[in-house]
């Protein structure tokens, strides 16, 4: 054979081999969005926990998947401009940290699938837990049918309380069945021969008024319920800081409130919420809809005490509630 021949015989079979291998190593990298309304500091654990759940599910990030991260670092007006950037890149989901980001996401898109990982109930953004029907699922929060339960810490803490307020969501009665939660809540507190008072707060230069006045009214702590608007969340510092002026106690709805200085926490075990959300992600990836996925409810639960809050207002934690203490922050 011609040795111009043989050696376009050998080019040809060479890449006849190559070409295929080529286009399989430059298969297309899947993408998702992440836009958490907290810092990434105060998330760092969270994401982390989410890595390990993507990672658990045969996931590396930079590898097999690219994770488009966005913070709103805790100002609710910065989430519709993330949320446009995350759609504009046409990402193929977008998992958000909590359900005031998720009805800002549904509003920049009804096609990208939104996972939900936990914070808050997605009651009003889907049609039912069994079947979503939109392009929202993920971990409902769970928090508010956890407020009784809180209540009935702050009575074993506190066994001589007599009264407590309660800083309600300003935007509470558009989400969720708030009116179901709140008889709950009073049949507690009736229960335990405690009197409620409602504080009403519809924005952050309230917060101020609304500690004075329950300082005023001789209230034994101050219970945050679940709200959507972020109002208290993006306020945290100011919140903890009227604690400890006032020297009211604050119970907060999630572990950042308590490692942020209120005195207790009671939520969903957010580590375990974060990384099953990873779960959500695989079956999209792999073609799911949204809509066929049931959202899915916390399964643990955890106690976060802070003694340091506890030495500073002068409460003594009784040791029972200690030992039960999942998070015991010194």
């Amino acid at each position: 054979m011609d040795k111009k021949l043989l050696y376009l015989a050998v080019v040809a079979l060479f890449l006849a081999f190559t070409f295929p291998a080529t286009a399989q190593t430059t298969k297309r990298i899947p993408r998702i969005g992440f836009l958490d309304l907290a810092s990434p500091a105060a998330s760092k654990e969270l994401n982390a926990a989410f890595r390990s759940g993507l990672r658990d599910l045969g996931y590396v990030e930079g590898q097999n998947i690219l994770i488009e991260y966005r913070s709103a670092e805790e100002h609710v007006d910065r989430l519709p401009k993330l949320a446009a950037e995350l759609v504009r890149l046409n990402v193929d989901a977008i998992v958000t940290q909590a359900s005031p980001v998720a009805a800002v996401v549904s509003k920049a898109t009804n096609s990208i699938p939104i996972i939900n990982a936990g914070g808050g109930s997605l009651l009003g953004l889907i049609d039912s837990l069994a079947r979503p029907g939109g392009n929202i699922t993920g971990i409902s929060g769970f928090y508010g049918q956890l407020s009784p339960k809180r209540l009935e810490l702050v009575k074993e803490i506190l066994p001589n309380i007599s009264r407590v307020a309660v800083l309600p969501s300003p935007a509470s009665r558009a989400y969720g069945n708030p009116g179901k939660r709140e008889l709950e809540l009073k049949q507690t507190a009736a229960n335990l021969k405690i009197d409620l008072q409602i504080l009403d707060v519809q924005s952050a230069n309230e917060l101020p008024t609304a500690f004075a006045t329950a300082s005023k009214s001789r209230v034994g702590a101050i219970m945050l319920l679940p709200d959507p608007t972020g109002i208290y969340f993006a306020n945290m510092k100011q919140i903890i800081d009227l604690s400890i002026k006032h020297r009211i106690p604050v119970v907060g709805t999630t572990s950042r409130y308590a490692n942020a200085g209120a005195l207790m926490s009671y939520e969903p075990n957010e580590i375990d919420v974060w990384r099953r959300a990873a779960t959500y992600v695989d079956k999209i990836l792999k073609g799911a809809k949204p809509a066929d996925l049931p959202v899915e409810q916390p399964t643990k639960f955890e106690l976060a005490i802070n003694l340091k809050t506890a030495k500073q207002i002068g409460v003594t934690i009784p040791p029972s509630v200690l030992y039960r203490a999942d998070k015991v922050i010194r």
